[in-house]
């Protein structure tokens, strides 16, 4: 299997160096605006580079689109319109309106397609799953040090999506009835989400001064606590007996360290759209749950405003 990955930016170089280690994989060929940047990259990684989108799409069977946010449309019609299986970083595309379209022109053709969304691979998001808990509240908090490498979308876009995807695809996957209000601006955003019977509390930010990938789960049989940079999970469980002590009580929590076997996500993630093409089966992140991420962003949006 030939790969091609179009835009070798921070995230691009990153696929490059994962694809050359993935053993279906026979070769990857890269393909950026900046010339200069490409060829390093390629001679980085000892891979191809070409000079212009169809000639990179004449050489692969799929594609990678690292591009920035506001080309991801363009990049996906052209690479799924030449039957190649594709790949794209998140967010799928710049709007709901866009991402509406793509789902019309998938349907026209049968490839492989799927969405970057990193978290859904981290290792404490299966954990979480396997917990079926009946969850009463959430807080899930994604907060970055300033950074220039994305200029092209709002906090929203850029991290607090990795959270939605999480709530709304993992952990409430059937939910249609909620309400949300947000507050902030282009680079803060708090969320509120009544949800059924639920709270859940996602925040994002990009003027940190501390990286911070947590989330905080309740439930009336126990606590959970992860870190999605550690890929530790820590549960919390009410004891069974309340001690007393002088006539006073003492509660004293159970806590477990869930084993966790800890991974590269974004390894795991390419793999995993790589093995896709090899079975001719449904990458997990779809085209239709990543719309779904684009419509919820726009409900935040529009509630900021």
């Amino acid at each position: 299997m030939i790969f091609g990955v179009i835009g070798v930016g921070s995230m691009g170089k990153n696929h490059v160096r994962v694809l050359t280690e993935i053993k279906k994989v026979d070769n990857v060929v890269v393909y950026d605006v900046d010339l200069n940047r490409a060829r390093d990259v390629a001679e980085m990684y000892e891979v191809d580079v070409v000079s212009s989108e169809d000639e990179l799409l004449q050489k692969v069977d799929a594609v990678s689109v690292c591009s920035p946010t506001a080309l991801h449309y363009s990049h996906i019609r052209k690479c799924v319109e030449a039957g190649k299986h594709t790949f794209v970083e998140k967010p799928m595309v710049s709007s709901y309106e866009e991402g509406k379209k793509i789902l019309e022109i998938l349907k026209k053709r049968d490839v492989v397609f799927g969405v970057g969304h990193i978290e859904r691979f981290n290792p404490i998001v299966g954990e979480l799953h396997k917990l079926e808990l009946e969850i009463k509240y959430i807080d899930v908090k994604r907060h970055n040090p300033t950074s220039g490498r994305i200029r092209d979308s709002t906090v929203i876009e850029d991290l607090m999506i990795h959270d939605i995807d999480v709530v709304f695809n993992v952990l409430f996957p059937d939910a249609t009835d909620f309400k949300l209000s947000a507050a902030g601006n282009n680079d803060v955003v708090q969320v509120l989400v009544n949800l059924d019977s639920s709270v859940v509390s996602l925040s994002a930010s990009r003027i940190s001064s501390k990286k911070i990938r947590k989330i905080y789960i309740e439930s009336y049989d126990m606590t959970v606590e992860g870190d999605y940079m550690t890929q530790e999970l820590f549960i919390f469980k009410k004891p069974n007996v309340y001690q007393s002590i002088n006539e006073g009580y003492r509660q004293e929590n159970v806590m477990e360290k869930v084993l966790i076997s800890k991974v590269e996500p974004l390894k795991v993630e390419l793999k995993a759209f790589v093995d896709a093409i090899d079975k001719g089966i449904e990458f997990p992140v779809t085209a239709e749950q990543a719309l779904k991420n684009l419509k919820i962003c726009d409900l935040v949006r529009r509630s900021v405003a």
